[in-house]
């Protein structure tokens, strides 16, 4: 009796394994694999994006609102990987020409983002962080996307699950928040919302593998990890600098020797942009709150390196 009911644990087992396994291959199978991409944004971080994305075998058609805007994109896409070539193919340069070849001939560009919708798998935004005009571009691509296409937004300091909310596709939207200089910097937040579903944020996960990213989930909480944690201390720096205790170069030397950080809080504020909206993390968390300089150069378009100056000048 003791054998057969071995037996039929065994064999109770044996079909419950084979079940467990029959649904999750079910479940891989329903994950939806990104094979075109759009990327709307031809700035340096909607640039960076569309580049690892071309470089890893997707198709990608890069958006932006100019021609004009869209060459000096290409332009810089076409630098960025002769100076990934020479690192990767540096004994192979045969090898590394291919590869520039082979990543621009997946790349092509558009000014009519409604256009190029309605053949993509997942559209990454990279624009202005901007809540109103963000959600009015989801809005209308939410017309012309394909039903199983995956929109996410690129955005550092808006919440995912307004920006879903102006679609109809909430189950199908989430965050992709790469960072910059997307191609060097190896890290990517995957952000599901309450409404994302298992499927799209599988799918997203994935994607983020696929080009060569090392992603981690987070919630749809302001700031998400890396900004939750690094802008409080950006803006603590900035504090310490107003009040006089200590300056700017000083502060930077400090955490770059002190602490290891490989820049400064001042030159990392330069890099990112010293008008990225910040305290709209959380407007009633003094951890955000705005800085007094930071408004001052801000309204004297000393927005950083992208400008030329901001709390550094730059040839």
């Amino acid at each position: 009796m003791a054998f057969a009911t071995r037996r039929f644990v065994r064999a109770a087992s044996s079909s419950s394994s084979a079940a467990a396994a029959a649904a999750a291959a079910t479940a891989a199978a329903k994950k939806l694999l990104v094979k075109h991409v759009t990327v709307i944004g031809g700035g340096l971080m909607g640039a960076g994006i569309a580049q690892i994305a071309a470089a890893s075998g997707h198709t990608v058609v890069l958006v932006d609102q100019s021609d004009e805007i869209l060459k000096k994109s290409t332009k810089g896409i076409e630098e960025s990987l002769k100076r990934v070539t020479k690192k990767k193919f540096a004994d192979k340069p045969e090898a590394g020409a291919e590869f520039i070849e082979k990543t621009l001939k997946n790349l092509t560009t558009s000014t009519d983002a409604v256009a190029v919708v309605h053949s993509t798998d997942l559209v990454i935004e990279a624009i202005v962080e901007n809540q109103e005009i963000k959600n009015e571009l989801f809005k209308r691509l939410d017309k012309f996307a394909p039903e199983h296409t995956i929109f996410a937004s690129n955005t550092s300091s808006l919440q995912i699950t307004q920006l879903a909310n102006s679609t109809t596709r909430q189950d199908r939207f989430g965050g992709l928040h790469f960072f910059n200089p997307v191609p060097m910097m190896k890290l990517v937040e995957v952000i599901k919302t309450p409404m994302t579903s298992q499927k799209t944020f599988e799918s997203l996960m994935d994607f983020s593998k696929a080009v060569g990213k090392s992603p981690v989930s987070c919630k749809d909480t302001p700031g998400f990890i890396v900004n939750r944690l690094l802008v409080p201390y950006m803006m603590e720096a900035v504090r310490l600098f107003e009040r006089g205790d200590a300056s700017k170069e000083d502060i930077d030397v400090a955490m770059k020797l002190g602490a290891g950080y490989p820049m400064g809080p001042f030159e990392l504020l330069d890099y990112v942009g010293l008008d990225t909206r910040w305290h709209a993390l959380e407007p009633n968390n003094p951890l955000f709150a705005p800085s007094p300089l930071v408004d001052k150069l801000v309204a004297e378009k000393k927005l950083g390196k992208k400008t030329g100056e901001g709390f550094y000048k730059y040839k």
